[in-house]
């Protein structure tokens, strides 16, 4: 048996491709685009390994879909092929409906064909589990309870709005057609292989490099962040007992402000590679313009997952950030590899306008 992993050249995909096969022997079919985000550099300790199976393609390509589900016996789907960065969306909304919403649904098509060919017991025991987000809950107050799986959706941004109708569709092909879905819906990932226009990575490139480290507004818009091998094993957890139709959040709660996750990784970077003049990295924080309709508070109730599946993170913000900027640190030939051109002028043009402190 095999499994299938969409967009498993991006940060969270090749995360759990790499985990996945540190934990067990079976099969990956990886599928991915190869779009700016997606780096097959992130999947070289794999690379040979006859148990990993890389394809590049769109999952809105229906006929490879299905060739790939029929030729390896595909046993369940992890949907993490996604357009997810929220100023690109801003910018550029056409490519998240066109991935987000478009192309899920050609995905559920072609796997609906395939899940119907099925045998009775393979039918059973087929799962597709869809990988989604916390912003699909919308912004929520200060002293608001987190999210939990009912909370209603209240998306404000393309690509929040573009989750939520992928989310909805993936409801709608198990209420409609009986597909046995999963849908997990996570808080902000951070770790290895992340893609530096992301805040954590953002802030350690800048920051050796002697460059302004842009924060948004007074850069106090709470986040839950998740270190990204506790969603994976999450995920793997969801896949292996998660009930067919129901949806998981999951987090870490660990919320923290962002001008907070900054001087964070600012004090990591004091420690473990000081700048020359001895000032702190912290000195380089630029507040800048903040981007449209910036939602204040994003957090999930993950006690759904706990109670039914027994899931717990195993790192605190503490430990995850530590590892993650030790992981930069050694891995600066990753870094150089990315921040190609059209990523410098991607910054350039979204991070340009500064303004003094508030």
């Amino acid at each position: 048996m095999t499994i299938l992993v969409t967009g498993g050249a991006g940060f969270i995909g090749s995360n759990f491709v790499l985990d996945w096969l540190a934990q067990h022997d079976e099969p990956v079919v990886n599928l991915d685009k190869l779009t700016y985000a997606g780096n097959l550099n992130n999947l070289a300790g794999i690379e040979g390994d006859p148990r990993h199976h890389f394809v590049r393609g769109d999952i809105g390509d229906g006929e490879l879909v299905g060739r790939l589900l029929r030729a390896h016996s595909v046993r369940a789907v992890l949907n993490l092929a996604a357009e997810s960065h929220v100023d690109r969306s801003i910018a550029g909304p056409a490519a998240f409906i066109e991935t987000n919403v478009a192309g899920t649904f050609r995905l559920l098509e072609a796997v609906r064909l395939y899940w119907g060919q099925l045998g009775q017991d393979r039918r059973q025991a087929f799962r597709f589990l869809h990988v989604s987000t916390d912003e699909v809950y919308g912004s929520l107050d200060a002293g608001a309870a987190a999210s939990d799986e009912e909370h209603r959706y209240a998306p404000n941004s393309p690509y929040s709005a573009s989750k939520a109708a992928s989310d909805h569709l993936v409801r709608a092909w198990h209420h409609t057609y009986g597909l046995p879905v999963l849908t997990t819906n996570c808080s902000n990932n951070y770790g290895p292989f992340h893609f530096p226009e992301k805040l954590i990575p953002l802030v350690i490139f800048n920051a050796l490099a002697g460059k302004p480290l842009p924060v948004y507004g007074d850069g106090r818009q709470v986040r839950d962040w998740l270190y990204v091998l506790d969603h994976c094993s999450a995920l793997r957890r969801v896949l292996e007992a998660g009930r067919p139709g129901e949806t998981y959040n999951i987090g870490s709660s660990n919320q923290v402000a962002n001008i907070d996750v900054v001087h964070a990784v600012c004090a990591v970077l004091d420690e473990l590679r000081p700048r020359p003049d001895g000032l702190s990295y912290a000195a380089q924080v630029s507040f800048v313009k903040d981007r449209p309709g910036h939602d204040r508070r994003y957090a999930v109730d993950a006690g759904k997952l706990e109670r039914e599946l027994g899931w717990r993170p195993a790192e605190m913000f503490e430990t995850g950030l530590r590892k993650t900027v030790v992981w930069y640190l050694a891995h600066g030939d990753w870094v150089r590899g990315v921040t190609s051109g059209a990523y410098r002028d991607w910054v350039a043009q979204h991070y340009a306008s500064e303004r003094g402190a508030p």
